[in-house]
């Protein structure tokens, strides 16, 4: 990987050599990631030149080997809890550098409220420098275990402080709070979207989140692993409709800072998604029940009438779509995975 990871970078430099220095680049913080690679692919479609800054904790170069091809992408290996220093000039900058399943989130918790709140405000002073626009991508998280649905922007949350989730779900408010304060004291103009339960292509197999937990364990032939008695609700957004809300909510006008709801309002109970996926990939799995981890929210739906009526916001990709396309990409790359292994031995 090493050797992949300093070709990207030669690229990289090369690239800014040539065209660098007459072009205003977007950065996409966490672009190796799940829904920053998708981002990252969407914005080279259209001919913008990316640079992609991860530091490979979650994200995997997998996601972007194929837009490594591309003269207008280039990849910094590079953690955003650390000084950013970019030469050339930037005319947007996407936030999405975290982990986001509670899985990956708490395995170090300390280094994931780190990203959130200094790698936060790491790239709101390169923002400031360059004079760019910058996105923040929050979470539902933010609300917590809600006591009112659906969630609207002005539900201030009942968040647990002192809890194992709270690494990330106050580590996103501490940084919803800095957009504010860099928007009003330091006139940065800034985007903050609040993003429910994203699935789609490119999600990793140990992401940890419902949709690819199910997905893999159906495949695998393992366990349907659900926790509590399945009742929860969670609302579903396919990967391609939430990459056009982000783009459309950092193409907005400056009144549009948000924060914005992002999501697909569509619910379903944990157990509906369970019994989805098992008909889909006609898996034998059982399904499991365990224990309720802490804190965990018992319902969860975006309302999205503020990014309908401002962005034109609107998912169009029912579950039933979404998923075949997902188990698709997963059954590919077990496949992948497992041809390679023979290979090898």
């Amino acid at each position: 990987m090493a050797g992949e990871i300093l070709a990207f970078d030669q690229n990289c430099s090369a690239e800014y050599a040539l065209r660098g220095k007459y072009e205003r680049s977007v950065l996409v913080a966490g672009g190796a990631g799940f829904l920053g690679s998708h981002i990252s692919a969407r914005l080279i479609a259209a001919g913008r030149r990316v640079i992609c800054l991860d530091n490979l904790m979650t994200g995997s170069l997998r996601n972007v080997r194929d837009l490594a091809e591309s003269p207008n992408f280039c990849f910094r290996l590079h953690d955003v809890i650390d000084p950013i220093v970019i030469e050339e000039p930037i005319s947007e900058i996407y936030n999405l550098a975290c982990p986001a399943s509670p899985e990956k989130y708490q395995r170090d918790p300390l280094h994931t409220f780190q990203t959130s709140v200094r790698g936060a405000e790491n790239l709101l002073m390169l923002a400031q420098a360059k004079g760019a626009r910058i996105l923040q991508a929050s979470t539902s998280e933010v609300y917590g275990d809600p006591e009112t649905s659906p969630q609207q922007e002005s539900y201030r949350g009942a968040v647990n402080t002192f809890g194992p989730r709270a690494c990330y779900d106050e580590g996103k408010r501490a940084a919803e709070t800095l957009f504010y304060e860099y928007s009003v004291h330091r006139g940065l103009e800034v985007r903050v979207a609040r993003i429910f339960n994203t699935y789609g292509p490119k999600m990793a197999h140990d992401d940890g989140r419902v949709v690819s937990n199910f997905i893999v364990q159906a495949l695998m032939g393992r366990p349907i692993t659900v926790y509590g008695d399945g009742s929860q609700t969670r609302s579903f957004c396919y990967v391609d409709d939430l990459v056009d809300g982000l783009m459309a909510l950092m193409a907005s006008p400056p009144d549009c800072r948000g924060p914005m709801n992002l999501g697909n309002p569509v619910e379903f109970t944990v157990l509906e998604l369970a019994q989805k996926v098992l008909a889909k990939t006609g898996s034998h799995s059982p399904i499991v029940f365990r224990a309720l981890p802490t804190d965990d929210p018992r319902q969860r739906r975006p309302d999205i009438t503020r990014a309908r009526e401002r962005i034109g916001f609107n998912p169009k990709v029912a579950l039933d779509q979404g998923l075949d396309a997902t188990i698709a990409y997963f059954v590919g790359t077990i496949e992948a995975d497992e041809a390679l292994v023979q290979r090898v031995s």
